[in-house]
């Protein structure tokens, strides 16, 4: 008994403190969208006649009751806004929350005399203040394509929320009038104007009153998006390049994704003795790294752990996408992070490559046809190429790319002909027979960043759409055969997602899960280049190395595949927006972490 004592007081206890202060925000943004809704609901529905208080209501002015109603609605809205935006213990978000609650409080009771609804509102209020530390998120990089977002979002929500509040109020009103006429009364309240739709008594105030409010409230929103201060993304400033630079020359042959780090619409951080770093690109609040850290190993964990303080200073969800074997290994021990494989990498060896043998046959003779056709191929280091020459290259690249937008993050460089990559390698095709195309003889083009000194790692593939079949294999083979003569000793060719799955899926013996698993990879290659890839890649008989994404839960994976996909450029969920909403910072945003280092202090 005596020990059951301390236990049933250790509970009460417990029970008395609260939650831990880490699961508050969680807490709180469920509660903030329940208080939202009962805020909605308070604005929307009639008042309860038989209210005890109801008495309240004959001493009120006339149009505070209306008001109290649209008040208590715009909280509402407001509240369920920024719930997502407690969870993630943004600063701004327990702000606003601080503001809305009180006012909402007020309104609900001010027209429908419920304390139910005022006691919740002021019970969520305490624990906001009370743990208002573990609200100090930092907010994300903005895009002014946000406002035509929430134009839309708020503007359809509006109107279907409208046609509620015309409709709950029946027995007020006159007549039986249409759901057109109900919709053209919404939309003219919206404006603040007033519709075909007719009340008895005040009502008319109510529904007014409401209907404006959500219209002011979709103006307003919009307005302060399009028109907010901007807080652009971080880029990579010139200091950055230059240091990741001195750390790829020392450690560069360590992951054939290194190049790619030096994208100039990534940002990095750097471990505390600038011997490593970790690059990435916040897309809708994921911290997106890719490859394994820059430099040394051993300094790997200080850049890490700056990563995910960087990734908790701003509540963004860190990721980590295609990274080695290695890094995932270095990765989940540092952070307690998970991995999982999510495909492999094309590596040939130079010294084993061999156009001769069966295995290579539809390789040869497919290389052997086109270079009958009249092809030649050339390859070149960057800083060998005229300038002239290079701007032919940039131009054609660019028009045969088949795609609004440039895609590649974690493996494309997002240029070609920069000065500062003179060492890539650039294989072309030309065909002197025949008329020359708008980029006179020449039809396929093949980039390579460097691999440390001895490696060379594919960028991009792109060839003339008029051009025979095969430009791509015409140029890899050149690619390998030409490559002994710079040093090069292996080369990383495309990276193919599920490749394992694939293969063992068309094994004589496979499960039936397995079997149905490929059979969803091969429908989804009608969109995305999953199996072609890998048949692509196999037809240069190369070895396989495993990448891996590293995730913090496995609800976050959606999130991040959606993240990735768009940081990639296979979905782009940008609006276009008119040209005087897209403004962009000519200045680079620092990270948390740089800010604290030129002031002198270590950032939390």
């Amino acid at each position: 008994m005596s020990g059951e004592v301390p236990r049933q007081s250790t509970r009460l206890r417990r029970v008395l403190n609260g939650p831990c202060p880490e699961a508050v925000p969680a807490l709180v943004a469920r509660a903030c969208t329940l208080v939202g809704l009962l805020d909605i609901a308070a604005g929307v529905f009639p008042r309860f006649r038989r209210s005890r208080m109801h008495a309240l209501a004959e001493v009120l002015p006339g149009a505070l009751g209306p008001f109290a109603a649209a008040l208590s609605l715009s909280a509402g809205v407001l509240l369920l806004l920024l719930a997502h935006g407690l969870r993630r213990r943004k600063r701004r978000a327990w702000r606003a929350a601080v503001v809305l609650l009180p006012a909402g409080a007020i309104a609900q009771f001010t027209y429908r005399h419920s304390l139910v609804g005022v006691l919740i509102s002021l019970l969520l209020l305490a624990p906001l203040v009370r743990h208002r530390d573990e609200f100090s998120a930092l907010p994300d990089p903005r895009s002014r394509w946000y406002a035509l977002g929430n134009f839309v979002l708020m503007g359809a929500g509006s109107l279907l929320l409208g046609l509620v509040i015309v409709s709950v109020h029946t027995r007020h009103i006159v007549g039986d009038p249409s759901l057109s006429d109900r919709l053209e009364h919404v939309l003219y309240g919206l404006f603040g104007f007033e519709g075909p739709v007719d009340y008895t008594g005040t009502t008319s105030w109510t529904v007014g009153f409401s209907l404006g409010a959500l219209g002011l409230l979709t103006a307003i929103t919009t307005i302060y998006l399009a028109l907010r201060p901007e807080h652009p993304a971080a880029r990579l400033t010139e200091d950055d390049e230059a240091r990741l630079r001195a750390l790829l020359d020392k450690h560069g042959g360590r992951d054939s994704l290194g190049h790619f780090a030096l994208r100039r619409d990534k940002a990095v951080v750097f471990s505390p003795s600038g011997k490593a770093a970790v690059t990435y690109r916040v897309v809708h609040g994921v911290m997106l790294a890719s490859g394994d850290p820059i430099g040394d190993v051993e300094a790997w964990p200080g850049a890490i752990e700056r990563f995910m303080d960087e990734a908790r200073t701003h509540s963004w969800t860190p990721a980590v996408m295609g990274c080695s074997e290695t890094g995932a290994e270095v990765w989940t021990r540092e952070t307690g992070l998970d991995a999982l494989e999510l495909g492999d990498e094309a590596v040939v060896d130079v010294a084993d490559f061999s156009l001769a043998g069966r295995a290579m046959r539809n390789v040869r003779q497919m290389v052997k046809r086109i270079e009958r056709a009249g092809y030649e191929t050339r390859v070149r280091r960057v800083h060998d190429l005229g300038e002239g020459e290079l701007e032919r290259v940039r131009r054609a690249a660019d028009s045969w790319r088949g795609t609004d937008t440039e895609r590649g993050f974690s493996m494309a460089l997002g240029r070609i002909g920069d000065a500062a990559d003179g060492d890539c390698l650039i294989a072309t095709a030309h065909k002197a027979e025949g008329e020359p195309g708008p980029y006179g003889d020449l039809k396929a083009v093949l980039h390579f960043v460097p691999w440390g000194p001895d490696g060379a790692s594919l960028d991009l593939m792109r060839r003339d759409r008029s051009a025979d079949p095969g430009m791509n294999e015409l140029l890899i083979v050149a690619a390998l055969q030409a490559a002994p003569r710079y040093g090069i000793q292996r080369v990383s060719l495309n990276f193919a997602m599920f490749r394992s799955a694939l293969a063992r899926g068309e094994k004589i013996g496979a499960g039936p899960v397995l079997r149905a698993w490929r059979g969803l990879l091969v429908f989804l290659s009608r969109w995305f280049q999953i199996e072609s890839l890998y048949k692509f890649n196999a037809k240069f008989r190369p070895r396989w190395e495993p990448r891996f994404v590293v995730y913090a839960a496995s609800r976050d994976l959606p999130r991040i595949g959606l993240a990735a996909l768009q940081a990639e450029g296979f979905v782009n969920l940008a609006l276009p927006l008119p040209r005087f909403l897209r403004r962009r910072s000519t200045t680079a945003r620092p990270c948390a972490h740089h800010v604290a280092e030129h002031q002198g202090i270590r950032a939390a």
